[in-house]
């Protein structure tokens, strides 16, 4: 099945269908009598004979007006069918029903087969039913045909194209159909010949195979039905007038009466009946023969019509159709696993809640399906919930009391939501519960003030805040109430009468708990008002206002400073000392206008607040508050305004104050010696974490704070014994001085002495912060370490860009022992387990968030140290220690490790290469000293590691030209560090390392092919000629790492266990080309290796191989079987000891055989090539290598066949499989009749695989991918 568009456009049946009949004379229509006539004459569908004028289709008919040959005529051309002009929309639906209604009274078979057609024509089908079918053949046998010429190649047909064109077709189609039943309804619906072809085609059609047909037939039939209900429903209301009119001319006295009257609307009264019947007859067959078994129908699209089109007729013709028995269906649809369709459901309900007059006929239905609409208010698609809530709002204002507190309770919990559109409807159901309602005592309440009808609900509102306990969300609340309860949040005064005025007498006072959250839902009220924005976590950023709304938010901010000018200093000096709602309080005035202190002649309130700070800031020691009341001062000193002049003088004396007092405290503090008293030291903490708090947001430098903060750390130093908070703050606010220091420097206010104090300060500092690192109090370290990382990040040469060259002799580049410190303390503050890192003992709740704080502080002291390492502050390879523990931590750090080298990844792709091979090197190294030499490589450290290597190799992406060179890299220092260091067991047995190659085969696969042939030489370098011939489990890792490289590589059909696809062996197929002829060198092989970094492949590229002797071209060893085709029959020369790298092999493990002479050389290589033939002579050897030849040929031919990929594609995947080992081959050539083997993976397939498949998100490994999560930590 095709899946379709849902039809998203709804018809409205037009205005004057409802008023077609409303008067006495409306069916004294001359058509009408004919009509009636000709009633029971016309025959059923299949009976009635065309004439021999009506064959070909309908050529040749006779026209009706507009019409010729069954063609619209447009200015007398014939130029297009009955579908063609519904499909262009050029001509207004009612002239092209008009036409086809003259042509069906001219001759009703030829105009009814054009409209069969129609409804062909619009299925999509390119066929057409002609005169002979229409005579000869049922509905069953017409369709079965039309189903024959479908068009299967294409699953497209009108309803489901995409385009404005489509779009208006599928309006046009729906109004066609109504438009034909309204100019239909006086005459030719009774005539009992047209609506029964029409409702027996739609429904047999509806019950097709074929989903064009399904459902495109569907809509037509709902359609139908709906224009239908209309026609019922005028019928309806004219038997009503006609009954009150006959019952009012028989109440007449005898001599009044008219008895021609009485007989002539009994008559119609009789008609209308008639056609009444008749019409229901017409609804009856489309709802039993169409609805009842589209509307669970296998395509979502089909039953959504089918409930959106039942909806229609309840809410039209509610006496016939608003009962259980047709309810019951949208009740049933409402479980539907198709989102599309349970929203049809719920509008539908929608309309009938909506009208008062229907919402209490669905009590039944409420009953019933209530758990479900409530339960819908979670369903998965947003959409769905969202109507969900708004027809629980609906069902609410029918009835109060069909909604339990448990309903409504799960309703209230969404005005928290993320998902703006929930959070308002929940809002606007919540409103509706608890504040629309108002009693007979309430009307003649005050419209403001505490007695106010606002005042209860807004203790209504803070009461439900509380009660919801989730009290740090108060702006999601405010937000989800504010498009239906605005007015009522910004009566800001009710709510500063609720907080300063005394209660009346028998009224009961706000509670202090109360009270907190009436200040932060005002707080919040005022942002929204103000900001005009939702809060973070909602929506997707600030929308432009219109200009009504920049108004009101004019509007808003001014109400908002006059108010809380006068009442802010009131309140301030109410709740003084509690912490909360002083630092909501001193979150208000950077709301403020602030020019209407001056236009509003309110200085005197402006003094009473600053006076009101000073007291807070003098009583708190909070840093939240004492950081509201720095902020608040920032914002009003704003050089802008005219006040600033008095605020400035303000701020002066309460530094002068707090700085006089520091430096007096501080002189006694350090005088006390090593035992200092502890209130000398919480009045020293308390003065320090003020001016810290300030120095934040206010320049302080005129003060001169360096020398007395520098003198109390390094006191901390030599004593040991300094409380932690003070040298915390200390520490803080030396870093602030710092920084206000290299501001002034940095825009060029400073005199010429201030970058050499500058310079001084910075460097004296990062030492003292150096020191304290090594410190024995976890929270000193971590502000230290934090602390230094910023520094060492700011003062690094990215302080000379942006033309700040000037700058240059601040840069502070951190030293090596500083760089291992550094290191040293995020592997043993970061890298550890969360039990060794929890102390909390006040049970599971506190332990856990204290574990989460815990995770949140070792997870800023990472990315701290990360950033160091993206700007090149410390050297890259130092993220080593860093991405060698990404697995590990991976839930926890994972995220940031990854960003680490993705940035690192775009600084420098070579030496981020290199880092990440460094890091693999370092785990394998600690698995040796942890394990020994003859480790398990199936152990789990091993398997970890490779697993890492799996890893970082997806994180290079799909894109192997990009990263060429780096993977290149990586390889290269992989095989040095594999060959480094030689056996402990002396010569014969593998090397120290060689088990890494194993590791390194996971990047095997990012080498493009002609990477790998270079990498391939490059390993040969390393390897001996005994290394080549074994093959014990130990010299597997090489083995494995040398297929990986040569799976995908040249056409020979040499098994790549035998390693010569790099050695220029002479023995080839001779059903195939030898590698030279057969690969033509592209371009971007010939620049691939331009890079400086890449300089050793193009010199591997150039090495000549020696030339050997050629061995005779024997028919037995033309073709090798893989399985037998030991190593040493391929292996036939060894490289010159003078090409091989001098760092590759000691001098010790220089191969003995390199110093014969050539002779023994030759001698044995002769003695190799007898033990071949001898071997091949096997006439099963040679059966089973001919069927290998077969099978490599066919997979030529299907690469070849794809497109002329070939030059860019590596093999088949079914040969990087079959090459894997050794043994898997003997098994896959063993159990494999390679006859008959069907290759269906070209190389094209190969290509798609590549570049076009998407990562599995829900697979753990796919986040290693670039692709998949992009997430932005710095």
């Amino acid at each position: 099945m095709i899946a379709a568009q849902d039809l998203h456009t709804e018809f409205q049946f037009p205005q004057e269908a409802e008023s077609q009949l409303s008067s006495d004379t409306d069916l004294e229509d001359p058509d009408g009598k004919n009509a009636r006539t000709a009633k029971g004459m016309a025959a059923k569908k299949g009976k009635k004979a065309l004439g021999e004028r009506t064959k070909g289709g309908g050529a040749g008919r006779v026209a009706g007006a507009g019409w010729v040959n069954g063609h619209h005529q447009e200015n007398g051309m014939e130029n297009m069918t009955l579908f063609e002009v519904v499909k262009m929309g050029k001509s207004a639906t009612q002239s092209v029903v008009d036409d086809w209604i003259e042509a069906y009274k001219h001759d009703r078979d030829i105009a009814l087969l054009d409209l069969i057609n129609f409804f062909i024509q619009c299925s999509g089908c390119k066929g057409a039913v002609s005169g002979e079918m229409f005579r000869n053949m049922q509905n069953s046998e017409i369709i079965r045909k039309m189903t024959e010429e479908f068009d299967e190649d294409s699953g497209d047909y009108p309803l489901t194209l995409s385009g404005p064109q489509w779009k208006k077709f599928r309006i046009s189609f729906c109004d066609f159909i109504a438009v034909l039943v309204r100019q239909c309804q006086y005459s030719i619906i009774y005539d009992e010949y047209m609506m029964d072809t029409v409702i027996s085609l739609l429904t047999g059609l509806s019950d097709s195979q074929v989903r064009a047909f399904r459902h495109t037939s569907t809509l037509a039939a709902m359609k139908l039905m709906t224009a239908l209900v209309n026609v019922a429903l005028n019928l309806s209301i004219n038997m009503d007038n006609t009954q009150r009119q006959y019952e009012a001319e028989r109440n007449k006295v005898i001599a009044k009466r008219a008895n021609d009257r009485l007989e002539l609307l009994l008559q119609k009264r009789k008609e209308l009946q008639e056609n009444q019947d008749e019409i229901e007859n017409m609804m009856n067959a489309i709802f039993k023969g169409v609805f009842v078994h589209r509307y669970r129908d296998a395509i979502a699209e089909i039953r959504a019509i089918c409930i959106e089109e039942i909806g229609m007729w309840m809410k039209l013709y509610s006496d016939a159709f608003l009962n259980d028995s047709y309810l019951k269906y949208v009740g049933w649809t409402m479980h539907d696993k198709q989102g599309e369709v349970r929203l049809k459901c719920l509008t539908a309900l929608q309309g009938l809640y909506y009208s008062r007059e229907l919402s209490p006929r669905l009590e039944l239905f409420t009953s019933r399906f209530k758990d479900r609409i409530v339960s819908m208010t979670l369903d998965k698609e947003y959409d769905v919930a969202v109507q969900a809530i708004k027809l629980l709002t609906l069902v609410l204002q029918s009835s109060d009391e069909v909604l339990t507190a448990e309903d409504c309770e799960s309703v209230y919990h969404l005005v928290y939501s993320a998902h703006r559109p929930i959070a308002v409807s929940a809002g606007e159901f919540l409103f509706k519960k608890l504040f629309s309602h108002r009693g007979p005592d309430e009307d003649g309440l005050p419209r403001r003030g505490r007695q106010s009808l606002n005042g209860s609900l807004i203790k209504t509102t803070v009461f439900f805040f509380l009660e919801s306990e989730l009290h740090e969300h108060g702006a999601y609340m405010v937000d989800s109430l504010w498009e239906c309860a605005s007015e009522l949040l910004k009566d800001w005064e009710t709510m500063i009468s609720l907080l300063l005025d005394e209660p009346m007498p028998g009224e009961e006072a706000l509670t202090d708990r109360q009270e907190t959250a009436l200040v932060e839902i005002m707080l919040c009220a005022i942002r929204q008002a103000c900001e005009c924005h939702p809060p973070v976590g909602r929506g997707t950023g600030k929308r432009v206002l219109t200009a009504k709304e920049k108004k009101t938010q004019l509007d808003d901010r001014t109400r908002v400073t006059e108010m809380f000018a006068v009442a802010l200093p009131l309140l301030l000096a109410k709740y003084c000392v509690d912490i909360d709602k002083v630092t909501n309080l001193l979150q208000i005035p950077k709301y403020f206008d602030l020019d209407i202190y001056t236009t509003g002649r309110l200085e005197k309130h402006l003094d009473a607040l600053l006076r009101q700070i000073w007291e807070v800031v003098d009583k708190h020691t909070d840093t939240e508050v004492l950081e509201a009341c720095s902020t608040t001062y920032h914002y009003l000193c704003n050089e802008e305004f005219t006040i600033f002049n008095r605020v400035d003088i303000a701020r002066s004396q309460l530094l002068d104050e707090l700085v006089d007092k520091f430096n007096r405290l501080l002189e006694d503090f350090l005088q006390e010696g090593e035992e200092p008293d502890e209130d000398d030291a919480y009045q020293v903490l308390s003065t320090l974490k003020k001016i810290s708090a300030f120095h934040n947001a206010h320049d302080l430098s005129k003060w001169d704070l360096f020398t007395s903060n520098y003198r109390l750390l390094n006191t901390g130093l030599q004593n040991g014994d300094m409380p932690e908070q003070i040298v915390i703050h200390a520490m803080q606010c030396t870093h602030y001085i710092i920084l206000w220091h290299l501001a002034k420097v940095s825009d060029g206010s400073s005199i010429k002495g201030d970058m050499v104090t500058l310079r001084k300060q910075m460097r004296a500092f990062c030492l003292m912060c150096q020191r304290y690192i090594n410190s024995i109090n976890t929270a000193v370290k971590e502000q230290a370490f934090t602390i230094l990382c910023d520094l060492l990040l700011i003062f690094s040469h990215q302080i000379m860009s942006s033309g700040r060259e000037h700058l240059e002799s601040l840069v502070y580049m951190p030293d090596s022992s500083l760089q291992a410190e550094l290191l040293n303390f995020i592997l043993d503050q970061v890298f550890i387990d969360q039990d060794d890192d929890s102390n909390s003992t006040d049970g599971q709740q506190d332990d856990e968030a204290s574990k989460i704080e815990a995770l949140h502080k070792r997870r800023n002291l990472l990315a701290a140290y990360c950033k160091l390492i993206i700007y090149n502050v410390v050297e890259m390879n130092t993220g080593a220690d860093i991405f060698k523990q990404y697995m590990r931590y991976y839930n926890d750090y994972g995220d940031i490790i990854k960003e680490t080298m993705s940035k690192t990844r775009q600084i420098d792709k070579i030496q981020c290469a290199k880092t990440l091979i460094l890091s693999l090197q370092n785990l394998f190294n600690e698995m040796l000293s942890e394990l020994g030499f003859n480790f398990d490589r199936s152990s789990s450290a091993f398997c970890g590691i490779k697993e890492l290597a799996r890893r970082f190799s997806l994180t290079f992406g799909l894109d192997q030209l990009k990263t060429r060179e780096a993977i290149a890299m990586l390889h290269k220092d992989g095989i040095e560090f594999a060959f480094k260091e030689p056996s402990p067991q002396g010569e014969g047995s593998p090397p120290l390392n060689l088990a890494f190659l194993d590791i390194l085969s996971e990047f095997s696969s990012k080498l493009i092919r002609q990477d790998k042939r270079t990498v391939h030489m490059y390993l040969e370098r390393f390897m001996t000629f005994q290394m080549a011939l074994q093959r014990e489990d130990c010299w597997l890792p090489l083995i494995s790492y040398r297929n990986s490289l040569q799976a995908g590589g040249d056409d020979d059909t040499m098994s790549v266990i035998s390693g010569i696809s790099s050695r220029g062996s002479t023995i080839r197929s001779k059903k195939s080309k030898p590698a030279t002829a057969s690969k033509r060198k592209l371009p971007e092989e010939e620049n691939s290796c331009s890079s400086s970094d890449a300089v050793w492949m193009n010199r591997e590229q150039n090495v000549q191989t020696p030339v050997m002797m050629h061995s005779p071209h024997l028919t037995s060893t033309v073709l090798r079987d893989p399985k037998k085709m030991r190593p040493e029959d391929s292996y036939t020369f060894t490289m010159p000891a003078e090409q091989h790298p001098i760092q590759a092999l000691p001098s010790q493990q220089q191969p003995h055989h390199q110093h014969q002479a050539a002779i023994d050389y030759n001698t044995q290589v002769t003695w190799m090539l007898t033990q071949r033939q001898q071997a091949e002579a096997r006439q099963q050897q040679e059966r089973v290598s001919m069927h290998y030849a077969k099978m490599r040929n066919h997979m030529q031919q299907a690469i070849r066949r794809s497109s002329g990929l070939m030059e860019d594609d590596e093999e088949p995947i079914v040969e990087d499989v079959m090459m894997s080992s050794e043994d898997r081959l003997e098994d896959i050539n063993e159990g494999m009749d390679f006859d008959t083997m069907d290759i269906d993976l070209p190389a094209s397939k190969n290509r798609r695989e590549r570049t076009e498949l998407k990562p599995d998100y829900f697979d753990p490994s796919s986040i290693m991918d670039d692709s998949v999560l992009n997430v932005s930590m710095f």
